[in-house]
């Protein structure tokens, strides 16, 4: 077994299509309308779906906003330096929600990003060896 992908409900697509190819630098891999359902979804990753997990975009059509509740916690992405790829997010024009720096009781240097519905994504610097 493996993890396929993670689903998010979003409530405009074009702006978390945005978000997520153009701040975080994910690749549109799908995206298919079901007109009888009235949805659309659309897989974004760094990889291709046989290779590595995804993400799923679900947008039902005439929803706009969703709670996004208590249980939800993160998307995490491995990057290379958090505080370079903070930097670069902010001009892309991303929200960062807590600048990189090291984890409260911990050396592990993380931060966090929002995307335009409020999900949260944990930025973790990769350790050096």
């Amino acid at each position: 077994m493996r993890i396929l992908h993670t689903m998010l409900r979003v409530g405009d697509l074009d702006q978390s299509l945005a978000f997520y190819t153009e701040v975080l630098g994910m690749r549109l891999l799908r995206r298919t309308d079901y007109p009888e359902g009235k949805f659309t979804l659309a897989f974004v990753g760094f990889q291709d779906e046989r290779d590595g997990a995804v993400l799923e975009l679900t947008h039902n059509w005439g929803v706009e906003k969703y709670d996004l509740g208590s249980g939800y916690g993160h998307v995490a992405l491995e990057v290379d330096d958090a505080y370079a790829a903070c930097a670069e997010i902010k001009r892309r024009g991303g929200k960062v929600t807590r600048e990189a720096g090291p984890m409260k009781h911990g050396s592990t240097v993380i931060a966090f990003v929002e995307d335009p519905d409020g999900y949260k994504i944990e930025l973790i610097q990769k350790k050096t060896v």
